[in-house]
């Protein structure tokens, strides 16, 4: 009886814990991170950005949340050889923070294609030659089990909307009291109007349209 009970505790503890590793597996977490089905360019302060969206499905959230960028493609040395798969960190951010997010509702992404952005020289037309492929990493921790977790996507050129911009997905609702996600408007753009040059050509042109003397 006695080897009995204490068997009987032993294979129950087994089982609760396999029970417990399988409901709380950081893959299955993964499962309701969600980005967005394109990445769209478009002018934000006078300059182009490269956005894309990420949110959480869950009303547990994640804590201590950080992202990456990683562009690959091709890349030919000054001695000629060609690097299939170079990769090249960009800059991120979400709406003035920096790569560690508040992340509390979906957020939009944002990389400046500034002077030190390898898509500074890329026009539209460029862009649709270009073989490249962007990807993201989201890690960050779960909030209920202490877990860490890890996201990712990616976007090609394909994938990359020139003169998009994302429609809000959060609103104020004045019965409830309170703010809303609307995740039916997640993956939703409306196209804005964007020049088709490359970043390099739009500063010029706007250093040309400086009064002399600033």
């Amino acid at each position: 009886m006695c080897l009995q009970s204490i068997a009987g505790m032993i294979i129950q503890a087994f089982m609760v814990g396999i029970v417990f590793a399988k409901m709380t597996r950081p893959k299955l977490r993964t499962q309701t991170l969600q980005f967005s089905k394109n990445a769209v360019i478009c002018q934000r302060e006078g300059c182009f950005c490269l956005m894309f969206r990420v949110g959480d499905m869950r009303k547990s959230h994640i804590i201590g949340a950080s992202i990456r960028a990683q562009l690959i493609r091709a890349k030919k040395t000054k001695e000629g050889e060609i690097l299939n798969n170079f990769q090249t960190e960009l800059a991120v951010n979400a709406d003035g923070c920096d790569g560690n997010l508040f992340f509390i509702w979906p957020m939009t992404i944002v990389h400046k294609i500034d002077e030190n952005s390898p898509f500074y020289y890329l026009s539209a037309s460029d862009m649709l030659q270009e073989r490249f492929e962007v990807v993201v990493i989201l890690e960050g921790t779960i909030e209920s089990t202490g877990q860490t977790t890890q996201a990712r996507s990616s976007y090609v050129a394909s994938e990359v909307l020139w003169g998009h911009r994302f429609e809000p997905v959060v609103a104020y609702n004045k019965d409830r009291q309170g703010y809303e996600v609307n995740y039916s408007k997640f993956d939703n753009t409306v196209p804005v109007d964007t020049p088709l040059c490359s970043g390099a050509e739009l500063s010029q042109f706007y250093k040309m349209q400086e009064p002399p003397g600033k």
